[in-house]
């Protein structure tokens, strides 16, 4: 299927995506991002993001890998350079896979957008000592295959992906290497990041709570921004229980300044808005304090404000898009089926084979 302009912008950090920190837990992830078609953005983006925030960047326009915040420029001009040829070479590997899924889905001759994108990286628990590594493609929107560490085999949930798995498992000796990529040195990597940011990546900065309406008739909308970590809850309540119907959640988005924002949508009639008392409640990892605003009775004043910032709001947050996510949000459970030389950057270990 075709991917559509108007469902394909999601940014990196509603990540939610497949893997969700704990408060003990950091990750490393990197996502990479390959299109066709006729659609005004670079063919190729590499995102790289500790505790899902950014901290590199690479397109197929530029082509040169970059620091994307002040803890990473520690690394010098060797590691970027490393960087930036190694995902020239990834750029290369993905025109060749994007194509090579245009055949296998009959889509060759199609002049509509497609999109191959692959997510992987690793979790670390800094109080267990747990880790965790993850490796998937996805193409056009849904799920394509994954790489199963506990088996060291690939996982194809779509027809298509069979002779990959098929052609990737039989390179035995690289699925080890990947293992140990994801166990070991991608672990190494994130620490060594972590201790690079700790002042940053460590830090617990207070939400902001607003709650907008456009018209009186529409879902009111609680709107947390400016927090860190990324790692929250915004839910609504009804009568100080948690309420769950007619509830619509958003994805937890970047701001350009390194914090976080995330909204929740509530619909309700008029009725029971006058009859019960509904609040917004937002918390924080690593922050104690629940942060509430309460929904005033439809005929307050003042009750709740009507903005066209919101849009303004979104279009800010476009413009800082560092990637399109178009995968179906779903747990790494939920992902059922039907190599490289070292060198002195991560690049070790990971680099996408040909599909």
């Amino acid at each position: 299927m075709n991917v559509k302009m108007n469902g394909f912008i999601s940014l990196v950090l509603g990540i939610g995506l497949l893997h969700t920190a704990s408060a003990a837990t950091h990750s490393l992830k990197y996502f990479y991002t390959a299109v066709s078609g006729d659609i005004d953005y670079p063919e190729f983006t590499a995102v790289g993001l500790v505790d899902n925030g950014q901290f590199m960047y690479f397109d197929s326009s530029t082509k040169t890998a970059v620091p994307k915040t002040e803890w990473m420029k520690r690394e010098g001009a060797d590691y970027w350079d490393s960087q930036t040829q190694g995902l020239i070479g990834e750029h290369q590997t993905f025109k060749v896979n994007i194509q090579t899924l245009k055949d296998r889905f009959n889509q060759s001759k199609s002049t509509g957008v497609h999109v191959v994108q692959r997510m992987y990286g690793c979790e670390w628990d800094d109080d267990s000592g747990a880790t965790e590594g993850f490796d998937q493609y996805g193409y056009d929107g849904e799920d394509f295959i994954a790489f199963d560490l506990k088996t060291t085999k690939w996982i194809a949930p779509a027809p298509q992906a069979v002779i990959t798995k098929l052609k990737w498992d039989s390179n035995t000796a690289n699925n080890e290497h990947r293992k140990n990529y994801y166990t070991q040195e991608c672990i190494d990597w994130l620490k060594k990041y972590m201790d690079y940011g700790k002042s940053t990546l460590m830090r617990t900065v207070r939400p902001s709570v607003s709650l907008f309406q456009k018209t009186s008739s529409s879902p009111v909308t609680c709107h947390a921004t400016g927090f860190y970590p990324s790692d929250v809850m915004v839910s609504w309540q009804k009568d100080g229980q948690d309420h769950h119907e007619d509830v619509e959640y958003g994805e937890t988005l970047p701001n350009d300044d390194g914090t976080f924002q995330k909204s929740i949508h509530l619909t309700m009639t008029p009725e029971d808005r006058k009859n019960n008392k509904y609040q917004c409640v937002v918390q924080v990892k690593g922050i104690k304090d629940d942060f509430i605003r309460v929904l005033p009775d439809q005929d307050a004043t003042n009750v709740v404000p009507i903005i066209g910032g919101v849009v303004a709001l979104l279009l800010v947050v476009v413009a800082v898009v560092v990637c399109v996510v178009i995968w179906k949000k779903r747990s790494k459970k939920g992902f059922v089926p039907t190599s490289t030389s070292d060198t002195d950057s991560d690049n070790s270990g990971r680099a996408a084979p040909q599909i």
